[in-house]
């Protein structure tokens, strides 16, 4: 049962309740049955009043909603036939108030659609209108007047964005080519006399007509400029070349350049006849000039050695270098080599800026551990020596890390090449191995070398006793006065506080008088005999010799980087 029947069903029986409770109180209050009839009468033509309302309120919405239906329909079909799209299909056994809200909001579609798509035809004509006139093409042809459909709006808007990629592409390809065509006229020094060349030069881009026949007569035009640029160009840049290569061998000073310096650039005809004047009068010096020539290339054979890492007997293998017969053939072979290393170098420049690299990273990697060996490095003034350790960790995985990727490198390069590659005559991982094996040897032998030195000190101190020595004065530091000088069985001792300290002769290590200190809660001094027996200066020296090596041993024990012991 549906939810309306139970309240209509509510309803009537509320309507009863209400009528008995009526009957109840009439009958409690002792009205006669004719007042009850004329009561009961009122009731039920109030009731029929306020039904026969509402039913006809519900009668005029029914005979809305159908008025509404029969326009809706009529409105619908001619949009359907207007924008030529399927009629509305109406959904079988559906309500009154359904039907005409689905029909309405149909017809509200239908209406946005057909503004739309005629909105849309307007502004796509204008736009092929203005570029069309811009291509010099034909508009395209469509009738306003009606609704356009789907795909005659889908096929306008294809044309549309075709045309203006055309636009785009003609125009950005016309200001390419007028720019290129301005700067050939300016280096060769061409002045516009035909009345295209005019109308490219001189009139407004957006008031040239984008037509395939100009685009084409403007790349013919820029094609001609360009052969009669690149070949002034060729040319002078051959002269510069060679001038520039003759400056260097003669060394010439710089203000016989400054001069030649403006013509350096542009390939202008009085360029380049400056060009080869200046090479006829450098030819001229080179003949006169060829032991000098020969020995500025011998010089850049020598750097280019260097960076390729030349072994002596590669170097050797050039025989020519070492001739004293300046002729021209001799001069001819170096400048043949000279050009072989260029381009060997600049075929393998990675590898070997990656081998330099290294060799810059070992040195540095020496130099740290040169400090880390000096006992003033501790003196720390500034953070410096956390800095350096910073450096020199970061260094300790740098090397193993490059070495690695150099490894890879090169296996890589010999493969390809066929033939081993060496660093002064030497494979290279070879080269790095004998290096770290020098190292390690070089930090052994100073390490023997401390070791016996500390023995020959130790045995002396123990056999002469220490002398002290007072701390070297700091600025806006003030030394402590030396006190009373007594002897004790030979052996001079200062008097000393309690918290004083002496510094012996080996390593700078600070170690405690022998003399007594005071108790914790003591005021009074205590002194103890050195003669009693227990303890002799002898005894007290020997004790303080102990202390002093154990502390030394502390500070000199080894550290290891990559297996090698530092």
């Amino acid at each position: 049962m549906r939810k309306s029947e139970v309240l209509a069903e509510e309803s009537i029986v509320c309507l009863q309740k209400a009528l008995i409770h009526l009957r109840e109180i009439w009958e409690l209050i002792g009205i006669p049955e004719e007042q009850r009839l004329q009561r009961t009468e009122v009731v039920k033509k109030h009731i029929k009043d306020l039904l026969d309302r509402m039913i006809a309120e519900e009668e005029s919405l029914r005979e809305r909603l159908l008025k509404s239906i029969s326009i809706c329909q009529k409105e619908l079909s001619t949009l359907c036939s207007e924008l030529q799209v399927k009629p509305f299909q109406e959904e079988k056994e559906t309500t009154v108030l359904q039907l005409e809200k689905d029909l309405r909001t149909q017809v509200e579609l239908m209406r946005k659609q057909k503004k739309e798509r005629k909105q849309e035809l307007k502004l796509l004509q204008e736009e092929d209108q203005e570029l069309c006139e811009i291509l010099c093409m034909p508009p395209y042809a469509v009738d306003i007047t009606s609704v356009p459909t789907l795909e005659e709006l889908n096929l306008f808007r294809q044309r549309v964005a075709t045309l203006k990629e055309t636009k785009e592409s003609r125009h950005e390809q016309f200001v390419s080519i007028k720019r290129q065509i301005i700067l050939c006229m300016e280096e060769l020094e061409h002045t516009p006399d035909t009345s295209f060349e005019k109308d490219v030069v001189c009139e407004d881009e957006s008031a040239f007509c984008l037509s395939l026949e100009n685009i084409a007569t403007l790349q013919k035009l820029l094609q001609q400029l360009e052969v009669k640029k690149s070949k002034n160009e060729a040319e002078c840049e051959g002269l510069r070349t060679q001038i520039q290569e003759l400056w260097d061998r003669l060394q010439i000073p710089e203000e016989e350049r400054e001069p030649v310096a403006a013509i350096m650039t542009g390939s202008k005809a009085k360029v380049r006849n400056a060009l080869q004047l200046e090479l006829d009068r450098l030819e001229e010096l080179k003949m006169q000039n060829i032991k000098q020539v020969i020995e500025t290339i011998r010089v850049e054979l020598a750097r280019f050695w260097d960076q390729c890492f030349y072994s002596q007997e590669q170097r050797q293998a050039f025989a020519p270098y070492y001739s004293e017969d300046y002729t021209e053939n001799l001069l001819h072979l170096h400048d043949t080599e000279i050009i072989r290393l260029r381009n060997y170098y600049e075929v393998h420049k990675e590898l070997f800026e990656g081998v330099q690299k290294w060799e810059e990273n070992w040195k540095l990697f020496l130099e740290f551990e040169r400090k880390a060996s000096d006992p003033s490095r501790f003196t720390n003034r500034g953070g410096n020596l956390l800095k350096e350790e910073k450096e020199r960790a970061k260094l300790q995985k740098t090397l193993p890390k490059l070495e690695e990727e150099l490894k890879a490198r090169i296996e890589k390069w010999e493969q390809e090449q066929s033939t081993a590659f060496v660093v002064n005559g030497q494979k290279f991982m070879e080269y790095v191995t004998e290096q770290w094996e020098l190292h390690r040897l070089e930090k052994e032998r100073v390490r023997q070398e401390r070791q016996l030195k500390n023995k020959k000190q130790t045995e002396t101190e123990m056999l002469y006793g220490t002398t002290p020595r007072t701390p070297s004065k700091r600025p806006g530091v003030t030394p402590n006065k030396p006190g009373k000088v007594r002897k004790m069985n030979t052996t001079t001792m200062s008097s000393v506080t309690p918290n004083s300290s002496i510094r012996p002769v080996f390593g700078g290590t600070m170690y405690r008088s022998p003399v007594s200190r005071l108790p914790p809660s003591g005021s009074k001094s205590i002194v103890t005999s050195m003669c009693s027996g227990k303890k002799t200066p002898r005894a007290a020296r020997l004790r303080a010799n102990k202390e002093n090596m154990e502390l030394n041993g502390s500070i000199l024990s080894a550290r290891t980087f990559k297996g090698f012991q530092i």
